[in-house]
């Protein structure tokens, strides 16, 4: 009976619940399989590999990442954008840090072209249309920002912000604020 229902989608989902509430590293097929109350070997008639795992929950989470700041941006632009898509993208990676963890995963190129990774690409260089930036600069804001905030949520999930007497969240919006200025000033290339 614990068999019955197993899908790739499912399989994924739980490897990805459990990506959350123990570590991405520690997501593997055994790990998984108990979830089910199955041996590992009924997995594998769904999942051909821990890869092939690891990088379903990628995708799962960078579409999950995708809508949540696709929704965010709508119908914004300028600094709002920038702080939508900020808020949303530290959002998820602070609620779901072992599906955001994954998204940080090395895919296979036909992997990566039928996730949402370029979803990102293309709402990150939407906002930054309002700062009419050109190439390379648009590619180096681009990385400027992946940066800053891929950081600052790492430092701050790790307890880097803990001690002192400013909040995490005032940093962060004064982060934005530097943002906006640099991309608004950016020194041509």
């Amino acid at each position: 009976m614990a068999r019955a229902g197993l899908t790739p989608a499912r399989i994924i989902a739980a490897a990805a619940d459990l990506a959350d509430t123990d570590g991405f590293e520690n997501v593997s097929m055994s790990a998984v399989a108990r979830l089910f109350e199955v041996k590992d070997a009924s997995l594998y008639a769904h999942i051909r590999s821990l890869h092939e795992l690891r990088s379903g929950v990628a995708a799962l989470s960078l579409a999950e990442l995708a809508d949540q700041v696709g929704a965010a941006l709508a119908g914004r632009a300028g600094r709002d954008a920038l702080v939508a898509f900020a808020n949303a993208y530290r959002t998820y990676a602070l609620n779901h840090p072992g599906r955001y963890a994954s998204t940080q995963m090395s895919l296979e190129p036909a992997v990566a072209e039928q996730s949402a990774a370029g979803r990102h690409a293309a709402m990150t260089r939407a906002i930054l249309r309002g700062y009419a930036l050109s190439e390379p600069d648009e590619t180096d804001a681009v990385r400027l920002l992946h940066s800053t905030f891929h950081g600052f949520v790492l430092l701050e999930r790790g307890g880097g912000f803990s001690r002192g007497t400013r909040s995490a969240n005032a940093s962060w919006d004064s982060a934005l604020n530097a943002l906006h200025f640099t991309l608004s000033h950016w020194p041509s290339s």
